[in-house]
């Protein structure tokens, strides 16, 4: 019988397996619910500073039957905390987000501090997946990054960073690079930890926003460097990018990722037509978990089967009111898929 963990790797090495894996990776993806946490009796945001809570509320999503991984951490926040930005750590109902920026400018970059893997939340996502791979067998394990142009972007007011891209091309690739170097450190200390598989998710790296020639400029570019270098490693990678593929999907298959997670404006076929060669996961409409009834989430799910993705998961991090039900409405139906064509 085949494991949730061989399954996953199989798939992301591009090899036929018996269906498809059924993920929410976390991080940007963050896959905990209200409910999930009363059923747990594991909550937020406690679990966002201790690592045996934040271990095993990522085990309660494999124990209540909503995916088939564990992934920390539960928000896109860590990075930019840690690179000096101030951040409220949340509630039950809604997740960490930053409150206030560490520099003004891209050559303030300079008197940023690197990242502390030694304290603080990095620790604990370092320390969780630890003890995720001590404790558990056969569920493969997530470690999540923020793509270099989310954490960028946050650690500074975004739109003077969107505006430095192009005024001052040269330091901010300066500042690209030492954010990217960090987030590299980072990665490889989650795989060193016992994570097997690394999401990148860049929200605010898009060619929505950047336009096509900076999205491959700032966002490939850098999103690249991340990949290698867990890549080499020994981690397999997923990235996720939010918005419209149609003006960058050249682009997009420059990136050196097993595989491409799009949220749900992206048709999933048309993204296997553009990109023939690469492992496509998603697109579970998260309004229609959150907000519909398990029937319409159904219907969604085997949508994405019969498009062709390859992974199923949610389109993007789930709401925090999402019924545990219709949750694992993707997972229970993803299980009476068939043997992929």
């Amino acid at each position: 019988m085949t494991t949730a963990n061989e399954r996953l790797i199989k798939i992301l090495k591009g090899e036929r397996v018996d269906r498809p894996a059924c993920i929410c990776p976390g991080g940007m993806m963050n896959m905990v619910t209200k409910e999930l946490q009363d059923v747990a009796g594991v909550y937020l945001p406690e679990a966002h500073t201790d690592a045996r809570m934040m271990a095993d509320l990522a085990k309660a999503i494999v124990d209540q039957g909503c995916f088939e991984n564990y992934g920390v951490p539960f928000c896109m926040s860590v990075e930019a905390e840690a690179l000096g930005a101030t951040c409220t750590m949340g509630s039950q109902l809604f997740e960490p987000h930053i409150t206030g920026y560490a520099i003004d400018t891209v050559e303030d970059y300079k008197k940023l501090s690197p990242m502390d893997l030694n304290s603080g939340r990095a620790k604990v996502v370092l320390d969780a997946i630890r003890i995720l791979r001590e404790e558990t067998h056969d569920v493969p394990i997530i470690g999540n990054l923020v793509g270099p142009v989310s954490v960028a972007s946050s650690v500074m007011e975004p739109t003077r960073y969107y505006k430095q891209l192009r005024q001052k091309r040269e330091l901010a690739h300066e500042y690209m690079e030492f954010v990217t170097e960090q987030l590299i450190r980072f990665g490889l200390a989650e795989v060193e930890a016992g994570a097997n598989v690394i999401v990148i998710s860049d929200p605010s790296g898009t060619g929505e926003i950047l336009g096509p020639k900076f999205f491959d400029e700032y966002a490939v570019t850098y999103i690249n460097k991340v990949v290698d270098a867990v890549a080499a490693a020994g981690a397999r990678t997923i990235v996720h990018i939010c918005g419209q593929m149609k003006a960058v999907y050249d682009k997009v298959a420059k990136i050196h990722s097993d595989a491409f997670s799009f949220d749900a404006v992206v048709s999933i076929r048309e993204a296997k037509k553009q990109l023939p060669d690469k492992v496509i996961m998603g697109n579970v409409s998260t309004f229609a978990i959150e907000m519909q009834d398990g029937k319409t989430v159904e219907k969604l799910t085997k949508n994405c089967y019969n498009q062709g993705s390859d992974i199923i998961s949610p389109a993007c991090g789930l709401g925090m009111g999402s019924p545990l039900g219709n949750v694992q409405e993707v997972l229970k139906t993803v299980r009476t898929f068939g043997a992929q064509e």
